[in-house]
C-alpha cells in the first residue's frame, strides 16, 4: 500500500481511510472520486493508483475470477462500510397530509365557507329583534325560541360531513400510496443480477450485490451498480439515462473500463467488480442531491428528470420504494410523455366530468339566482318592504341559506365518485391481475387493454415454451432427420463442431441437471445456444472441458449477437500463433458468406453459389416449413503474421467454410392456439411479429392459429415489408403502410425498427372507424421502442431485459401469452365497471339536481336538504364506486367486440336507462312533494319557516328517494340491457355488503337522525310505502329493457357521434386546450391518480351532457382524422357561425354562455352539418 503514496489524493485521505475502509484498501469517498473519471483519463487513475484493476480488486479483497467468497460477515462488513445497494425512499405522505390535500376540493370548500357562514349567522342576534317579525314575511311567520336556537345545526352537519368526505378521500389516497409501494418493492425482488461468487455464477436480487462483488454484465442489462470492467466482449453501453449522449459508449478494459449504474447494456458481455452501490453510486449520488423532497426540490427533480429524457426514476435500477404522489405524477407524466395520448377512458372521463362539473355549476348558479329573485321581488316588489337596518342579518341568513342550497346542489352535480370508482376499480383490478400472471406497471394500461384491437406479439417464448431443442442436421452431405449417432460422423468434423459450438456461445448459457427426478435438463441462459449445446450432449460430448481449457478472459476476440448482425463470431488464437473464427447464426445469413463447406470426412469443398440455392432449397425451406428454426455454425483460419484488422467486420465476416446447418425446435405452447381463438372471438387481431425465417413463422402461426389455410391475409418478411411501405426515396408513407397492415398476420426476419414502423403505422391509420388500439409482446432491449410506442406494451417477466420491463406497462411474470388474454379480461371489466358506476351514477345525478333546482324554485326550499344530499352523495359516489366498481370479469365479457376509442362512454342502451330510471324517480318525488300529504294525510313540508322543525312529508320523500337509489343500484349491474340484474350478484360479497349496509344506516337515519339530518321518525306503514315504490325500480327496469332500442332513434343520435360530428376544425382549438387542460387538472389537488379530474373548468352546454357521452373522442383521434385530406372538405361544409361560436366558447373557459347558446336547439354538433 505504501508504494501509493505519491498520490496526493491517497494521502490526504491515509488517515479517515484507516478508519473508514477498516482492513479494505479504500475508503468509499476513494471510490466515488475515481468512479467521478471517465476514459483515458480513469485508466490512468486506476494504473497510477492501484496498479490497475487487478490492484483495485486485491484491495476490494476479491478474486477478478472467482469473486467473493460469499462468507456473511464479510458481506455485512462490506454493507457497513460501502453502504447497501438501496435508495431510501422518499418518506411517504402523512395522513394528515393527505387530509390537507382532500380538503383543497374546491367543491368542499364552497360548502365549508356557507357552513361556516350559516354557523356564524345562526349565533349573532341582532339588537332590535322585535322588529325581526316584519323583516320577512311569507314565510310562515316567527320561529319559537327552540327553533331559533336550533340554528347552527345545520352548519354542524354540513362541517360533519365534509369531515368525513375529506377522511374517506384521505383514506383512500393512503392506501393507494401503501398498495403503490407494495407493487414496487414487488418490482425491485423481481430484479435479479448475475454475480459470480465463490467461483459460481448465482443470481442475486439486486439488493444483495455489494462493494467488491464481481458481476456478469449481458446485453439486455441494466446496471444496477457502479463497477470497473475487468474483461469485455464488444461492451456498446447506452448511458443516454445519465449523460444525455444519445450514442452508444463503446468499453473496453484498457480504454474506457467505467461502468455506471442505470445504464443499459446495448450490445455485448463481460465482467465488471462493482465499486460503489447505493447512495453512493452515480445515480444515487443524483438522487441524493434531489432526494430531500421540499417544493423546490421537487421542482428541480422534474426538470432534470426532464432533460434526462427518461426519468432518473426510471433508470434506477433499484427504483427506490419510491412510492407517493410526485412519483405517480411522474409516470403519469412519462406516460404522457410517450404515449401523447391519455388513456381512453381517461380521455372519455376528464370529458364527461368537465361537463358535468359545467352543467352542475350552470344549474346551482341559477337555483341561487332564482331563490334570491324571487325572495326581493316578493318582500321588496310584491309587499313594497323597506329594507331595514336591523333586519340586515335576517336577510343574509336567508341569503346563506339559499346559497347553501345552491352548493348542494352543485354538489350532487359534480361526480366526486367517478375517480373514486376509477381508482378502486383500477387498483382491484391490478391486485388480481397479479394473481393472473400480469405485474402492472402504470395503472391506466390495464384499462387500455380492455380497448385492445390488434396485438403484436412475438414468437420465441411467448407463443412457443421457449425450451430449445436440435432435432435435425444437416452434416457431412447428409440431412439427418434426427440427431444422428456420433459414430457415423468424421472425427474431424465433430471435434469442429463441438469446439465451435462450446466457445462461441456466452459462457453464462449452460445445460444443468433436472431439478427433479425425471425432469427435462434446466436452460440457463440463451434459449437458441442451450438448443446447440444440447446437441453436443446428445453427441456423446461435454462443453465444459473445452470451456475450462480456453476460459473466458482467453478469447481473443468476440464479435457478439445483434440485431444487424444476425450472427455471433468469437475469435480464439491458436498454439502455432494462428487465429481461428467460429461464426454461428441464421443459416440464410452465414451461409451468403460461407465459400466451402465441410463434407463427409470432413474436408472442405468449394460451395459455389448454385450449391447454396440447392442447399436452400433441399435443406433449409423444408426444415423451416416444419417449424424449425435453422442455425448455420461456421468457421475461418487466418494466418497470424501479419495479423488481420479485427474492426473490418466485412472481410472477417466472410469466406467462412460451413460446418453445419441445425433445426432447432421450439414446441408451441398448449394453451396458446386456444387464447388465440379467444383473442379472434373478442374482436382482436393478433398478429406474429419474429426474427425467425418466414418459413418457420408461417408454420408456427398456422400451429397457434394465427392464420388459417385459405384465407386471405400476407405472411412477409422485414425486406418485402419495408419495399412495400417506403417510397422511392425511402420516407415510410402512411397510405403505403394502410395497404399492408390489414391484412398482415406473420412479419417475419424483422429488425426492431420494422417492429416499431408496423406498430406506429396501425398506431397512426385512419382507414378504419376507429383508431385502433395495439399491445405489443416483447423481450429484447431493442423492442424498447415499440413497447414504448404501443398503447399497451407487454414485457417477459423470465425471458425480458431489464431494458424491456423498463419500456413496458405491464409485465406477464409467466411469459405466456395467455395471461395477455387474461389482461383485455380484467381491461373490459374496468371499463365496464366504470360504465355501471356512471349509469347509476348520472341517474341520481339528473334526479337530485332536478328535484333540488324545481323543489327550489317552486317552494324556495330544497326538499333535500344540504346534509341529506351530502349522504346521498356519500351513497351514491363512495359506496357505490365501491359497489359497482368490484365485479369480477367474467368470460362472457371475451364475447364482444372492442370499443374502440370514439364509442361514446354512456351507450345508447345506458342512455335509455339513465332518462328512464330518472324519469320514473322524478314522477314519484313530485307525486309526494306536491301531493304526498294528501296521500299519507299528513302536514305539508312545503313553504316551512327557516329553521323550522323538520316534517314528516320532507323525511318520506328523502327516504324514498334513498330507497330508489338502492334499488337501481342493483339495475346498474347490468349495461347491456340484459334481463336478469341479480346474475351472479353473490359472486360480489362487497356488493351485497354494501346494499344491506346503506339500508341498514338509511333505518338509523331516518328514526334517530333527527334535526341534523332533518328527518321525522316514521311509522312501519310509511317505511312499508318507501320500500315498495323502491321495489318499484326493479319493475320499471325490466319495463325498460323490453323498450327496444331501435324505437328510441333520438337516443342513438345522442349517444354516438359518427366521425363526421367529430368537427375537425374543433380540433384546432382542443389540440391545446384539451392536453393542457387534462395536465393542469391532473395537478390540482383533488381524489387520486386522476386528481381534479372532475372539476368544474371548461367547456358545453348541459342538456347535451345527459344526453351523450358527448363528443368523447379522445383529442387524439381527432388530430389524427383532420390531417387526412378527405376530412378537409368537411371543414369547409362546417363553418356556420354557430358552429364557430361553439368552438370558440371551447377554447376560453369564460365564455360559457357562449357555448350554452345553440344547446337550446338540441344537439349543437348535429345543428351545425348541412
Amino acid at each position: 500500500m505504501g508504494d501509493m503514496s505519491n498520490s496526493d489524493f491517497y494521502a490526504k485521505n491515509q488517515r479517515n481511510e484507516d478508519n473508514h475502509a477498516a482492513g479494505f484498501g479504500c475508503s468509499v469517498m476513494e471510490l466515488r472520486s475515481l468512479m467521478e473519471l471517465r476514459g483515458t483519463e480513469a485508466v490512468v487513475k486506476l494504473q497510477e493508483d492501484y496498479t490497475g484493476v487487478e490492484g483495485l480488486c486485491k484491495r476490494l479483497k476479491t478474486s477478478p475470477t472467482e469473486g467473493l467468497a460469499g462468507a456473511q460477515t464479510d458481506l455485512d462488513k462490506r454493507r457497513e462500510i460501502y453502504g447497501k445497494n438501496l435508495i431510501p425512499p422518499k418518506k411517504p405522505k402523512t395522513f394528515l397530509q393527505l387530509v390537507w390535500e382532500a380538503l383543497q376540493d374546491v367543491t368542499l370548500i364552497i360548502l365549508e365557507i356557507a357552513a361556516l357562514i350559516s354557523l356564524g349567522l345562526s349565533f349573532y342576534h341582532p339588537p332590535g329583534e322585535s322588529g325581526g317579525e316584519f323583516c320577512a314575511t311569507g314565510k310562515g311567520g316567527v320561529e319559537d325560541e327552540g327553533e331559533a336556537d336550533a340554528g347552527w345545526i345545520e352548519g354542524a352537519a354540513i362541517l360533519l360531513s365534509v369531515v368525513c368526505v375529506v377522511l374517506v378521500t384521505a383514506f383512500n389516497d393512503w392506501s393507494k400510496e401503501k398498495q403503490f409501494r407494495g407493487l414496487q418493492s414487488r418490482i425491485e425482488q423481481e430484479q435479479k443480477f448475475q454475480v459470480v461468487r465463490g467461483s459460481q455464477v448465482i443470481q442475486l436480487p439486486v439488493s444483495d450485490i455489494v462493494v467488491g462483488d464481481i458481476a456478469q454484465i449481458k446485453y439486455g442489462d441494466l446496471l444496477p451498480a457502479d463497477g470497473v470492467l475487468i474483461q469485455g466482449n464488444d461492451l456498446k453501453i447506452d448511458e443516454s439515462s445519465l449523460t444525455g449522449e444519445s450514442d452508444h459508449v463503446k468499453k473496453c478494459a484498457d480504454m474506457d473500463p467505467m461502468l455506471l449504474s442505470g445504464t443499459h447494456v446495448m450490445e455485448g458481455s463481460g465482467r465488471m467488480v462493482v465499486t460503489a452501490v447505493g447512495v453512493n453510486s452515480q445515480t444515487g449520488i443524483i438522487f441524493t442531491l434531489l432526494g430531500a423532497g421540499t417544493e423546490e426540490e421537487e421542482k428541480i427533480e422534474k426538470k432534470v428528470k426532464k432533460q434526462d429524457g427518461a426519468a432518473a426514476m426510471e433508470m434506477q435500477p433499484l427504483k427506490s420504494a419510491e412510492g407517493g404522489e410526485s412519483d405517480e405524477k411522474e409516470k403519469k407524466k412519462r406516460v404522457h410523455g410517450s404515449k401523447k395520448e391519455k388513456s381512453v377512458l381517461q380521455g372519455k372521463l376528464t370529458k364527461l366530468a368537465v361537463q358535468i362539473g359545467k352543467a352542475g355549476l350552470l344549474m346551482s348558479a341559477i337555483t341561487v339566482i332564482i331563490l334570491v329573485l324571487y325572495f326581493a321581488i316578493d318582500n321588496f316588489v310584491m309587499q313594497k318592504q323597506p329594507w331595514m337596518p336591523e333586519c340586515t342579518p335576517i336577510y343574509v341568513q336567508y341569503f346563506v341559506k339559499f346559497f347553501i342550497i345552491g352548493v348542494t346542489v352543485l354538489v350532487v352535480a359534480v361526480p366526486e365518485g367517478l375517480p373514486l370508482a376509477v381508482t378502486i376499480s383500477l387498483a382491484y383490478s391490478v391486485k388480481k391481475m397479479m394473481k393472473d400472471n400480469n405485474l402492472v406497471r402504470h395503472l391506466d394500461a390495464c384499462e387500455t387493454m380492455g380497448n385492445a384491437t390488434a396485438i403484436c406479439s412475438d414468437k420465441t417464448g411467448t407463443l412457443t415454451t421457449n425450451r430449445m431443442t436440435a432435432v435435425q442436421c444437416y452434416m457431412g452431405d447428409v440431412h439427418y432427420r434426427e440427431i444422428p449417432d456420433p459414430g457415423a460422423l468424421s472425427p474431424k468434423l465433430l471435434d469442429l463442431l463441438v469446439n465451435s459450438i462450446s466457445l462461441n456461445s456466452a459462457y453464462t448459457t449452460k445445460i444443468l441437471p433436472p431439478d427433479k427426478e425425471g425432469g427435462l435438463p434446466k436452460q440457463v441462459g440463451n434459449k437458441t445456444e442451450c438448443g446447440l449445446l444440447g446437441l453436443v450432449l446428445d453427441l456423446k460430448r461435454d462443453y465444459q472441458p473445452i470451456r475450462n481449457q480456453i476460459p473466458e478472459e482467453k478469447l481473443y476476440k468476440v464479435y457478439t449477437f445483434n440485431s444487424s448482425r444476425k450472427s455471433m463470431s468469437t475469435v480464439i488464437k491458436l498454439s502455432d500463433g494462428n487465429f481461428r473464427m467460429y461464426s454461428k447464426g441464421a443459416s440464410e445469413i452465414v451461409l451468403k458468406k460461407c465459400n466451402h463447406i465441410l463434407n463427409e470426412v470432413g474436408e472442405p469443398r468449394v460451395f459455389r453459389p448454385r450449391d447454396k440455392d440447392e442447399m436452400v432449397k433441399k435443406v433449409i425451406e423444408p426444415m423451416a416449413c416444419e417449424g424449425l428454426r435453422t442455425i448455420c455454425v461456421a468457421y475461418r483460419d487466418f494466418s497470424g503474421d501479419p495479423e488481420p484488422n479485427w474492426d473490418d467486420e466485412t472481410s472477417i465476416l466472410n469466406n467462412l467454410t460451413a460446418i453445419c446447418v441445425v433445426g432447432i425446435e421450439d414446441p408451441v405452447r398448449p394453451e396458446v392456439p386456444d387464447a388465440i381463438l379467444k383473442c379472434q372471438r373478442a374482436g382482436i387481431t393478433v398478429r406474429m411479429v419474429t426474427g425467425d425465417n418466414i418459413n418457420t413463422a408461417r408454420a408456427i402461426a398456422i400451429k397457434c392459429g394465427i392464420i388459417h389455410p385459405g384465407e386471405d391475409f400476407l405472411c412477409i418478411d422485414g425486406k418485402e415489408f419495408n419495399r412495400r411501405i417506403r417510397n422511392e426515396k425511402g420516407e415510410v408513407e402512411q397510405e403505403r403502410m394502410d395497404k399492408v397492415w390489414p391484412k398482415l398476420r406473420v412479419l417475419a426476419r424483422s429488425s426492431p425498427t420494422d417492429k416499431h414502423t408496423l406498430v406506429k403505422g396501425i398506431i397512426d391509420s385512419t382507414i378504419a372507424d376507429q383508431r385502433q388500439v395495439v399491445a405489443v409482446t416483447g423481450d429484447g432491449t431493442n423492442d424498447g421502442p415499440a413497447l414504448k410506442k404501443a398503447d399497451v406494451g407487454f414485457a417477459m417477466g423470465i425471458a425480458g431485459t431489464d431494458v424491456a420491463k423498463e419500456a413496458s406497462d405491464i409485465i406477464l411474470t409467466d411469459d405466456n401469452f395467455s395471461s395477455i388474454v387474461k389482461a383485455v379480461m380484467w381491461g373490459r371489466n374496468v371499463y365496464d365497471s366504470i360504465s355501471k358506476f356512471l349509469q347509476f351514477q348520472l341517474t341520481v345525478n339528473v334526479v337530485a339536481v332536478i328535484v333540488a333546482f324545481t323543489g327550489a324554485c317552486i317552494t324556495q326550499d330544497s326538499p333535500l336538504k344540504a346534509v341529506q344530499m351530502l349522504w346521498v352523495n356519500l351513497i351514491m359516489d363512495t359506496f357505490a364506486s365501491l359497489a359497482l366498481a368490484t365485479e369480477p370479469p367474467t368470460e362472457s365479457l371475451l364475447m364482444r367486440k372492442p370499443y374502440g376509442r370514439n364509442k361514446p362512454l354512456i351507450s345508447s342502451t345506458m342512455t335509455k336507462n339513465i332518462l328512464g330510471h330518472g324519469v320514473f324517480q322524478l314522477i314519484i318525488i313530485f307525486t309526494l312533494l306536491f301531493v304526498g300529504e294528501k296521500i299519507f294525510d299528513i302536514d305539508s313540508g312545503r313553504n316551512a319557516p327557516l329553521n323550522s322543525p323538520p316534517s314528516e312529508h320532507y323525511t318520506i320523500i328523502f327516504n324514498t328517494f334513498v330507497m330508489m337509489q338502492l334499488f337501481n343500484e342493483i339495475n346498474a349491474r347490468k349495461i347491456h340491457g340484459e334481463r336478469n340484474v341479480f346474475d351472479g350478484i353473490f359472486r360480489n360479497p362487497i356488493f351485497c355488503s354494501i346494499v344491506f349496509g346503506t339500508f341498514a344506516m338509511q333505518i338509523v337515519i331516518v328514526q334517530f337522525g333527527g334535526k341534523p339530518f332533518s328527518c321525522q321518525p316514521l311509522n312501519l306503514e310509511k317505511w312499508m310505502w318507501c320500500v315498495f315504490l323502491g321495489l318499484g325500480e326493479l319493475v320499471w327496469g325490466q319495463v325498460i329493457a323490453t323498450i327496444p332500442n331501435s324505437r328510441l332513434r333520438f337516443l342513438r343520435r345522442a349517444g354516438q357521434l359518427t366521425r363526421k360530428d367529430e368537427l375537425p376544425e374543433e380540433d384546432a382549438n382542443e389540440d391545446n386546450e384539451e392536453i393542457d387542460h387534462a395536465e393542469r387538472e391532473l395537478r390540482r389537488g383533488q381524489i387520486l391518480w386522476f386528481r381534479g379530474l372532475n372539476r368544474i373548468q371548461t367547456q358545453i352546454d348541459v342538456v347535451n351532457t345527459f344526453k351523450s357521452g358527448t363528443s368523447f373522442q379522445g383529442a387524439g383521434a381527432l388530430r389524427r382524422q383532420s390531417s387526412t385530406t378527405s376530412q378537409t372538405q368537411d371543414v369547409t361544409n362546417v363553418s356556420s357561425p354557430s358552429h364557430v361560436s361553439l368552438s370558440n366558447a371551447l377554447s376560453s373557459p369564460t365564455s360559457t354562455t357562449a357555448a350554452t347558446a345553440p344547446s337550446t336547439t338540441g344537439h349543437p354538433c348535429c345543428e351545425c352539418i348541412p
